[in-house]
């Protein structure tokens, strides 16, 4: 079974319908300990992606994954536009020229895309960021391919990976982005970004 270009826009179709309904949820979390404008510029961000790639429903992996990332550079605001851009776009090199992608593809288009948020974010885990979620599941994946589990159970694993990893998060104290300024206050409260990674991991497993 491979990952086709009409499941990764079934993905964003059912992000941008969660991200929705999300929002108020994600506002709530980082009104906490951010700016409180996550849950509008994410819905808002993948709203435009919904409508871009309906445009471009013949267009190859690596081309949907640009797109998506260069349309949340551009709209979305606040940190998360810049660190999912970079990550749909650090991504797309493994998935160009690809109508569809095994799960070892997909492994290496998300382990790339990790890395781009580690570079742009300058964050590790443990800083109580969504790289506490990113960067467990591209493991997660990658193991998956070397066992030869099937791309199905593998992005339920990694769904259930995403959302663990988003809980865990709560106690942490965040040592990057607007919430480090709390210190020993930010904890407590789960990462935003954490908590929507986890919704677009969901999403995906959901679309395969």
């Amino acid at each position: 079974m491979s990952f086709t270009n009409s499941q990764y826009i079934n993905w964003i179709d059912r992000c941008a319908a969660a991200l929705a309904a999300a929002q108020d949820e994600l506002t709530a979390l980082d009104t906490a300990i951010g700016d409180g404008d996550h849950g509008l510029n994410m819905h808002r961000g993948f709203s435009k992606v919904q409508e871009k790639l309906a445009a471009e429903a013949g267009k190859d992996l690596g081309s949907l994954s640009k797109s998506v990332g260069m349309t949340l550079l551009s709209t979305v605001g606040g940190a998360s536009g810049p660190l999912y851009g970079t990550f749909f776009i650090k991504a797309a090199p493994a998935l160009n020229g690809k109508n569809e992608a095994d799960l070892a593809t997909l492994a290496q288009a998300i382990a790339d895309g990790s890395a781009g948020l580690v570079a742009r974010g300058q964050a590790a885990a443990g800083d109580k960021t969504m790289v506490d979620v990113w960067l467990p599941v591209a493991e997660v994946l990658k193991q998956a391919a070397a066992s030869g589990v099937s791309l199905k159970d593998a992005l339920q694993a990694a769904a259930r990976t995403a959302q663990e990893q988003a809980e865990a998060t709560i106690p942490l104290v965040a040592k990057k982005g607007r919430a480090s300024y709390l210190g020993e206050r930010s904890a407590g409260h789960k990462d935003p970004g954490a908590a929507s990674s986890a919704l677009l991991l969901q999403c995906l497993a959901e679309a395969v």
